[in-house]
């Protein structure tokens, strides 16, 4: 398990070694301000998983079955962000069309630690908060409302919310704000195609959706 971890974070480290790439240099403070935050909170909640709920940990490192269309989205939100690296980082540091100021960046910065926080927040309370979209039955699978989950039907997809949000605002790219809606656009699907798998499969779900409106943002969605 710690190997696949290790494996996990070399990919990290990896794709965020591609925004340099595309950049030209080292020399760009924000993409390192976000390598930190991604890897020390990554780090620190498989850290925490292991310690305090270790089959969950395993499970989110080990994809044993996912469905077709689960496995196009996840791919399709990848191929995504790292078009999105590579267009922040042409936007940002080779050619400067966007100017963002330091209060927004900052902003964004505060919006991925609301992320990696919001994946806490869930795995915290949702010891079945898999990577892959499925009924988890030899682990006892039922409906968590408690927690964030009595806010909002996937608190973890609302970080990714504020991922997606906050990582162009902190590397200082407009371009990428608007590249980040097709990601969310892709996210929006999944949270859809998720929601008709756990209400077909996961007894007490339907009445979950009827006792907690919003999927994401309460008010909006």
């Amino acid at each position: 398990m710690i190997s696949k971890l290790v494996i996990q974070i070399v990919i990290f480290v990896a794709l965020g070694s591609l925004l340099f790439v595309a950049a030209g240099t080292l020399q760009w403070p924000a993409a390192w301000v976000l390598i930190a935050e991604m890897g020390v909170g990554g780090i620190a909640l498989g850290l925490w998983l292991g310690r305090h709920d270790p089959s969950l940990l395993a499970e989110r490192l080990s994809v044993h079955y996912q469905a077709p269309w689960d496995k196009a989205l996840v791919a399709a939100l990848m191929v995504s962000l790292i078009g999105s690296f590579v267009l922040m980082a042409f936007d940002a540091v080779r050619f400067h069309w966007s100017q963002i100021s330091l209060s927004l960046r900052v902003v964004g910065a505060f919006l991925v630690l609301l992320s990696i926080y919001f994946s806490y927040l869930t795995c915290r309370e949702n010891t079945f908060a898999a990577t892959a979209v499925k009924i988890q039955t030899e682990r006892g699978h039922r409906v968590v409302s408690t927690g964030p989950y009595a806010y909002v039907r996937h608190p973890m997809y609302t970080g990714f919310v504020f991922f997606y949000i906050g990582v162009p605002l902190l590397l200082g790219s407009w371009y990428g704000l608007a590249a980040a809606m097709l990601s969310l656009s892709i996210l929006g699907g999944r949270v859809v195609l998720e929601e008709r798998t756990l209400m077909a499969e996961l007894a007490g779900y339907r009445e979950y959706v009827e006792r907690v409106r919003y999927r994401l943002i309460p008010g909006i969605w």
